[in-house]
């Protein structure tokens, strides 16, 4: 059962959500969160048909293995820097124990 306080919620709701996407409204919060909102079913659909179009059918498995190749070079990359971050803290606590 709907009462009318909801009625009146949802329309001021919708009419900020309004207002702040064609930039009636200069309320930076809302603008903000409508841009960094996550993209719903209806959007996903739109991007993976506009990259079909964009790339093609065959084109795409190689795009995702470059994407792949990226994202494991990163990590590599981050894995390393972790590395020499832990064994230069290493190296500065052998340093600091000998003086005691």
């Amino acid at each position: 059962m709907r009462f009318a306080g909801d009625f009146q919620a949802t329309k001021q709701n919708a009419i900020l959500i309004f207002s702040a996407t064609f930039g009636v409204v200069n309320n930076s919060k809302m603008k903000l969160l409508l841009l960094f909102s996550a993209p719903g079913f209806p959007e996903w659909i739109l991007i993976f048909l506009a990259i079909l179009l964009l790339f093609g059918g065959k084109k795409i498995p190689e795009l995702m293995k470059g994407i792949g190749q990226g994202i494991r070079e990163f990590n590599r990359a981050k894995a390393d820097v972790k590395q020499q971050i832990e064994d230069g803290i290493k190296e500065d606590e052998k340093k600091e124990a000998p003086k005691s």
